[in-house]
């Protein structure tokens, strides 16, 4: 009998919520960033720039960075990422926020969450 082949590609999804209790910093970092980066044009940084000033939730956005999760992962290489920022409500106390909910299968493994916090 043979075992199937299955795909040496993995996705793995991350939802965070952060709470933002310094707005400047977050901002001032993300402008820092975006002024050290060589490898946007003058356009780019531009509007970059305007889009980290207007909106602390995008500053995050350039600030967070999928790549840098897995960076130092031996034996792996990222092939895609896509993320976004935006603001949300959030009552930790309700239901729709319970990251050990029932939306899974219990025994599934590849449901595995780590929660921090």
């Amino acid at each position: 009998m043979s075992t199937p082949e299955t795909s040496r590609f993995v996705r793995i999804r991350v939802d965070l919520v952060l709470e933002i209790d310094d707005e400047e910093a977050v901002t001032g970092t993300a402008l820092q960033a975006l002024a050290e980066d060589a490898d946007l044009s003058d356009a780019e940084r531009a509007d970059s720039e305007r889009a980290v000033t207007e909106d602390t939730a995008e500053a995050l956005a350039h600030l967070v960075d999928p790549f840098d999760l897995v960076g130092a992962v031996p034996g792996v290489e990222l092939q895609q990422a896509s993320w976004s920022s935006e603001y949300i409500d959030y009552d930790p106390a309700s239901p729709e926020w319970d990251i050990d909910g029932d939306d899974g299968d219990e025994n599934d493994p590849e449901d595995d969450e780590m929660t921090v916090g």
